[in-house]
């Protein structure tokens, strides 16, 4: 059961609902639970999917809730698989060592955070981290409101900015690359863990400035004007060839699914991770991301063996 981030919230919870009444009347599915980053969630959306027309007995659920949420249910075992848009935290490592959770990490796509204004702003092509760290540093907060205070050949016109909530691993990244630490970010700002309401604030409002990952602006780019970052050498916009090249710096990054190893020992389990690591390059690009290096593909199959070998 899965439902896409571009249906309608309401029609989608009506037919989860309807799913699940129909699931209870009957027979009782397996379900694998998945949640965290909305970022990985249309990749893990793409696995579901494709399982399920091979497993029409397992019934795989994917939520998103942000990473950092995500890793605290996690943790507390209330799903299998965590979507991350950032490595686990070592405070999330010793606690899941002191809950006895044992888990495995799996880097399944690269992804490039795009800088976005509305397609009408016709005065911005290329920022640089120092300009992105003016608008959303801390100290901005309430005090950098405008285009011609951060640089003076632009205008005086007001800015509006939408970003990730704090619960998010694309917000913690952002924050630690650009503002120099995780989570250090100006409060004035319309924030959301659902990307897709990032694109129509960014979209609809002439001053619109954003930041979320690369596969939502794909999606959208009709409606939004996609800027180049200067990280040193020169104006360069992401890319399938530059996130993974690495010369989109400093906002490329590894996306990971962090898995329950008790979760292998369940026969559904142990096959829909076997088939969510074979077939994460083809799911990443199906997903408009871009496909994680062959070592790290080949790692992750390595790993899945070893401890499948071990159980």
């Amino acid at each position: 059961m899965v439902c896409k981030l571009g249906n309608s919230w309401n029609a989608c919870a009506t037919w989860m609902m309807l799913s699940l009444f129909i699931v209870g009347c009957g027979k009782s599915y397996p379900t694998i639970r998945i949640d965290g980053s909305s970022t990985v969630y249309p990749i893990s959306t793409v696995a579901a999917e494709l399982f399920a027309k091979q497993n029409p007995d397992v019934n795989v659920s994917v939520s998103l809730s942000g990473t950092s949420s995500g890793m605290g249910k996690f943790l507390l075992n209330e799903i299998d698989i965590c979507d991350a848009s950032r490595a686990i935290k070592d405070s999330e490592v010793a606690k899941a060592k002191e809950l006895g959770i044992e888990f495995l990490e799996f880097t399944v796509a690269l992804d490039g955070i795009v800088v976005v204004v509305n397609p009408e702003n016709d005065w911005v092509d290329t920022m640089t981290p120092a300009q992105l760290k003016t608008i959303w540093q801390p100290a901005a907060t309430g005090d950098i409101m405008n285009w011609s205070q951060v640089d003076p050949e632009w205008p005086e016109e007001e800015f509006k900015l939408y970003g990730p909530g704090t619960a998010s691993g694309t917000f913690e990244y952002f924050t630690k690359v650009i503002n120099g630490e995780k989570k250090a970010s100006r409060s004035d700002y319309n924030p959301s863990e659902n990307d897709n309401m990032l694109v129509r604030g960014v979209a609809g409002d002439k001053g619109g400035l954003g930041y979320f990952g690369l596969a939502y602006y794909l999606e959208n780019a009709e409606k939004l004007k996609l800027i180049a970052v200067d990280g040193g050498n020169g104006p360069i916009k992401p890319s399938d060839e530059t996130v993974k090249d690495g010369s989109y710096a400093p906002l490329s990054r590894p996306l990971y699914i962090y898995v329950n190893a008790e979760l292998l020992k369940r026969p559904e389990g142990k096959e829909f991770v076997e088939f969510y690591l074979n077939n994460a390059s083809s799911m990443a690009v199906k997903a408009k991301y871009v496909s994680a290096p062959d070592d790290a593909l080949q790692n992750n199959l390595e790993l899945l063996k070893t401890t499948l070998g071990a159980k």
